[in-house]
């Protein structure tokens, strides 16, 4: 599979690796919290170290992403720097996209807005984090009613959105059917199963190429045998031809008389949508004059320059996630992805750094969980509810020199070990106990911060016979184990008969 090149590409291949992992502070919750509301954040800070942070509560959980990176337009914009040099924005956006791969579930996808001045070269970065064979679609979103005013040879109209499956597990919803599709179906013959759409009867193979489905039809009203050209025909075999015409699934027109038959296309039977296409036009999925509107709504001014509007993230949403899934923005904006998956009762994870994180993106969500009726509030009878939690990145959990930052506190280091041992989320359930889980057979012990009750020096956390008696007797052991601690006191000939392996605390642990 060809690759893209570019200055620094080296650097780019590391950097997700070589990101601290930090805490996340929270700052402040806002209306309800509880059950599903618990996964509703809005995080304020650089978002590479962010998902990072993330990586140990919601690797492979994350059902759909979309991101609206900066375009690299050679333009100043008030929130970003969207002036980057190519291969520095190559830079920047390779790791994030390995990190969000991560974070994307078995079956889930990613969906990322561009335009053509990095949209070639994206389409190949993508193709090597994701793999060539999971892309799914370039689709053409007409963003704009006409040409901009300052059109030179060709008038931009419209912008890309790129979207990846993570594997072959994904499986894509259907859109409703809009006004204008359903409108199309009549029911000039009264047929009691409510409108139909007629479908042409015959298909493009010659008698030679499909001589099965060159047969004769009789005309009911003439009783002629009704053959199609030699260069068509018929489109189903002649046991559902005959089927057909039981059912009363052919038309013959108002009078009767036409030499050819028409499939009657029952809205009632393909009323369940409509497949996905790659062009969507305003109707579908809005445009920036909407954006705007909702900007002016929302806050009064027009904050940022290129928002989407929340039909075009409504869209993506209703295509490749259900209720209750999980969403994740990275390059969050002014909010529109959170507050859309919040209407729609998706969970959702919102990133942005800036300053209007704290400014414009919270209390926007504010406004959602209040009731806030713009946007697509009426199209899914949004009334308000819910809530979510802003946090801001933290400390570092690891100091320069590898050892632990002593702010630490058990669940947090608990969470990067059982993440650095088995690549999947640490889920905890009930109290603090040492035993994090087991995952393929192999349990997961951590000793640490005095989670056994002896919080003198070394107290609980060093590996003992009678400590290890102790662990014994809250969870006996059924297979092999990994246990982290600070020192061990038992012997290695001990530990192998015991089938265990002790990994010492900070060394062990992989900081990056």
């Amino acid at each position: 599979m060809p690759i893209l090149d570019w200055l620094n590409k080296s650097h780019a291949l590391k950097a997700a690796a070589g990101v601290p992992f930090r805490l996340l502070e929270t700052v402040s919750s806002h209306g309800d919290t509880g059950g599903a509301n618990n996964d509703n954040w809005l995080i304020q800070g650089d978002n590479l170290e962010a998902l990072k942070a993330l990586l140990p509560f919601f690797a492979g959980r994350v059902k759909c992403i979309y991101i609206d990176p900066p375009y690299n337009t050679r333009s100043a914009f008030e929130h970003y720097d969207d002036n980057l040099e190519h291969s520095q924005w190559l830079s920047l956006i390779y790791p994030r996209l390995e990190l969000l791969r991560d974070l994307l579930a078995e079956d889930g996808s990613i969906w990322v807005s561009i335009d053509d001045n990095e949209a070639h070269y994206l389409k190949v970065v993508m193709d090597e984090v994701f793999g060539r064979g999971n892309f799914l679609c370039g689709i053409a979103w007409e963003k704009r009613y006409s040409p901009p005013p300052d059109t030179k040879e060709f008038g931009y109209v419209h912008d890309l959105v790129l979207c990846y499956r993570k594997s072959p597990n994904f499986r894509r919803n259907l859109l409703p059917l809009t006004e204008d599709q359903t409108g199309r179906y009549k029911n000039p013959d009264s047929d009691t199963r409510g409108p139909w759409k007629a479908m042409d009867y015959t298909c493009r193979f010659s008698a030679d190429e499909r001589p099965n489905l060159f047969y004769p039809v009789i005309q009911p009203n003439t009783g002629e045998e009704i053959w199609p050209k030699r260069t068509r025909v018929w489109a189903m075999s002649r046991e559902v031809h005959e089927r057909n015409v039981a059912d009363n699934r052919l038309w013959w027109g108002a009078k009767g008389t036409n030499t050819v038959p028409a499939l009657k296309n029952f809205l009632s039977e393909i009323n369940q949508g409509m497949m996905p296409m790659s062009l969507w036009k305003h109707g579908l999925a809005g445009h920036t004059q909407d954006a705007m509107k909702e900007m002016l709504a929302l806050f009064g001014d027009e904050p940022f320059s290129t928002p989407k509007p929340e039909k075009l993230v409504h869209t993506i949403l209703h295509i490749a996630t259900n209720p209750g899934d999980l969403v994740l923005d990275s390059f969050l904006g002014s909010g529109t992805t959170a507050a859309v998956a919040h209407k729609m009762g998706r969970r959702w994870i919102g990133i942005e750094m800036g300053e209007h994180a704290r400014t414009h993106c919270l209390p926007r969500l504010e406004k959602v969980v209040a009731g806030e009726a713009g946007g697509i509030s009426a199209a899914v009878d949004w009334s308000g509810g819910g809530g979510f939690r802003f946090f801001r990145l933290g400390q570092p959990v690891f100091l320069p020199d590898g050892g632990i930052n002593p702010e630490i506190r058990f669940a947090t280091l608990a969470a990067w070990v059982w993440y650095q041992e088995t690549r999947t989320p640490w889920a905890p359930g009930g109290e603090p106990a040492p035993l994090l889980g087991v995952h393929e057979g192999s349990a997961y012990y951590l000793l640490y911060n005095g989670i056994l009750g002896d919080r003198r020096p070394q107290g609980g956390n060093v590996l003992t016979g009678p400590l290890l008696a102790k662990l014994d007797g809250l969870a006996p052991p059924a297979g092999p184990r990994v246990i982290y601690g600070e020192s061990c006191r038992l012997s290695p000939t001990r530990l192998k008969a015991l089938g265990i392996v002790f990994k010492q605390i900070p060394y062990d642990i992989r900081a990056r």
